[in-house]
């Protein structure tokens, strides 16, 4: 009578460790469950950014001929306004070309920008460059000045997070008179798909002047 109490203690027990282990896997699946994100049958899939960036880490060096690039761009889009050409359609396709629009957020403070300091989009920052927007009144176009020539005089870049780089500096703008403004810029860039360098965030300032 002992011996078969010992056993049907013992089969009680293991019913017990049984019962228990199930009901704690069950309880770690709902809570599981309970963290994840419902699924909703109309939601469309989301777009992964990934697909619009490079894998590949920014090197100074893309830097440095990226800012090359927007140099020869400004001094473009004023040589194309001198030649009575369509110097706004040149503009346009600079900023596609050279900033993230298309990509993200783009962060655009403009040097001679006060009313409307900061252009968020698109058509603010063409605005910035050649004028003629009724919204953004204070813009004469920034690069129909025109400009002959665009030097960076880098203070340092720093590319040690491999996606994003930021360059900081001096940039000197020479006029078609010879004259040549000292400006203050920083410059953050990305890499797209294509392996292109394009800006995500621009402040230019001039040098601060004491009274």
């Amino acid at each position: 009578m002992q011996k078969m109490n010992l056993k049907t203690l013992v089969a009680m027990s293991l019913s017990s460790v049984i019962l228990t282990g199930c009901a704690t896997a069950q309880s770690q699946q709902l809570n599981s469950a309970a963290s994840e994100p419902a699924m909703s049958h109309s939601s469309a899939p989301v777009a992964d950014n990934r697909l619009l960036y490079s894998d590949s880490c920014i090197s100074e060096r893309e830097v440095v001929e990226a800012q090359k690039l927007w140099g020869d761009g400004i001094v473009r889009i004023g040589s194309v306004y001198t030649a009575n050409g369509d110097y706004k359609t040149a503009a346009a396709d600079f900023i596609q070309d050279m900033y993230g629009y298309d990509l993200s957020s783009v962060l655009f403070k403009p040097t001679l920008a006060a009313k409307v300091q900061f252009r968020s989009s698109f058509d603010a920052a063409l605005s910035y460059f050649v004028g003629g927007n009724e919204s953004y009144t204070e813009d004469k176009g920034f690069a129909i000045k025109p400009y002959t020539k665009v030097k960076f005089d880098n203070v340092g870049i720093i590319n040690n997070s491999c996606s994003m780089a930021v360059a900081m500096g001096n940039y000197y703008f020479t006029d078609i008179k010879g004259g040549e403004t000292k400006v203050e810029y920083t410059f953050a860039y990305v890499k797209d798909k294509s392996g292109k360098l394009r800006i995500v965030a621009h402040q230019s300032s001039l040098p601060y002047s004491p009274a």
